[in-house]
């Protein structure tokens, strides 16, 4: 076998600077609603249950939509694909500033998930064809800086905006700049679906077909697995805090956006980078570095976490949650490039179509619901306080996953090749 090319096809580095970009609006576009779901919830008269169905209807049409552009992929420029759904994510967000009704507003959020489907199925898969094996957990680890990024701005810019402007407002400044970026991402080339010698060009396999490869690939499975739990409260939690911090703390909601938003970027931006970081310098020292890493760093997030729902001063709940946002980011670059290793290049963008599916149907499609639902049970029985008490899903989600990751990491074989790690074996 000859020795896979170190170095990264022509125009890498544009389409990185690019998709990045766009990831960032991806994320803005996804979180505003939770800033200002407050807002929405008293001008639409909605229930706790209602404000959270949007996020669920959205999720459910970007997985359902996902392995559908994963199909068309095979097919059509990829680049192409991504400048539509950006336009489609783009018109729908500022769509959303004039619904006047429930049912309005979660049209509007559905037609966001088809636009982003488009996007987050192809963009990782696209990096992963322009550069080679042993630099893609350092190129997705910066491309995945966009999210805790984006969230953030997602969060203060709803918060901020919607406080002084109303909610309406704010989903007209988040939509509008996305129609410019798709023409960026129109004019990107499509890369082919191999860069060394180690991943050959291979023909698209069927959906069956693919299914039945990626069922017994242990790797991906572990890697897939641990994300949906930690998809599930990571959905809640960014749903549901800024109302937490108003409900509970007191805090208006452009404040409770800064705080979520601020911790977001900051906890974020340093544990997406020290994730990255670590889960290379691991690499030799221990079996399955990645799960290690990721296992070791969700466990941490889990006590934060726990710490930010039972301390009540402003100072500790914002330490405990910055603590519990840098440890959750953590795996992002690492899982990613354990699915990109784990598939080869004509099994990838399917392998992540998925991934997408699976994390978000059994992940966050479904979390923010159910703590609404919890909640408003809770708040017709008077107990406590209800969404405290609903937002206790949330670490226990999280220590799935670090139970998840830590066997994979002790029981996976080390040998990546023993494993279908290899990507020319795995497709």
């Amino acid at each position: 076998m000859s020795k896979p090319s170190s170095q990264p096809l022509a125009g890498a580095g544009s389409a990185l600077l690019i998709l990045t970009a766009l990831n960032l609006l991806n994320y803005i576009d996804r979180y505003v609603p939770s800033a200002v779901k407050e807002l929405v919830k008293v001008d639409l008269n909605l229930t706790d249950t209602q404000t959270a169905l949007p996020l669920t209807s959205f999720v459910w049409v970007y997985m359902l939509a996902s392995p559908v552009f994963g199909a068309l992929a095979d097919r059509v420029s990829r680049p192409k694909l991504i400048a539509a759904g950006v336009l489609l994510w783009s018109l729908a967000t500022a769509g959303a500033a004039f619904c006047t009704s429930f049912t309005s507003f979660l049209i509007a959020r559905s037609l966001v998930g088809v636009g982003e489907a488009a996007y987050a199925t192809l963009a990782p898969a696209m990096l992963s064809d322009l550069y080679p094996a042993d630099r893609r957990n350092a190129i997705l680890t910066r491309f995945y800086i966009a999210i805790p990024v984006g969230s953030a701005l997602g969060f203060v810019l709803g918060g901020v905006v919607g406080n002084h402007y109303g909610w309406q407002a704010a989903f007209l400044v988040a939509g509008l700049p996305g129609i410019i970026a798709a023409a960026f991402a129109w004019r990107l080339p499509d890369p082919p679906r191999a860069v060394s010698a180690s991943e050959p060009a291979a023909p698209q396999p069927s959906w069956g077909s693919a299914l039945r490869t990626l069922a017994v690939n242990r790797p991906f499975v572990t890697a897939v697995a641990g994300y949906t739990a930690v998809t599930f409260a990571s959905g809640a939690l960014a749903d549901w805090y800024p109302s937490y911090l108003h409900r509970s703390l007191g805090m208006d909601v452009g404040r409770a956006g800064l705080v979520v938003g601020g911790t977001a970027v900051l906890g974020g931006i340093g544990g997406t980078i020290v994730g990255g970081l670590l889960g290379d310098r691991l690499q030799g020292r221990t079996r399955q570095p990645y799960l290690a890493l990721s296992a070791g760093s969700m466990t941490l997030a889990v006590l934060f976490t726990a710490g930010s729902l039972l301390l009540r001063t402003e100072a500790a709940v914002i330490a405990c949650i910055l603590c519990a946002q840098f440890f959750m980011w953590c795996y992002n670059g690492p899982i990613n490039a354990m699915i990109a290793n784990a598939t080869g290049s004509a099994l990838r963008a399917r392998a992540f179509a998925l991934s997408i599916l699976t994390i978000h149907l059994f992940g966050d499609s479904i979390s923010p619901t159910i703590v609404g639902r919890i909640s408003d049970v809770l708040a017709a029985s008077g107990k406590g306080e209800p969404l405290a008490l609903a937002l206790w899903l949330v670490p226990i989600a999280m220590a799935t996953g670090a139970a998840i990751w830590a066997w994979g990491w002790r029981r996976l074989p080390s040998d990546p090749a023993a494993d279908g790690m290899q990507p020319h074996l795995a497709a």
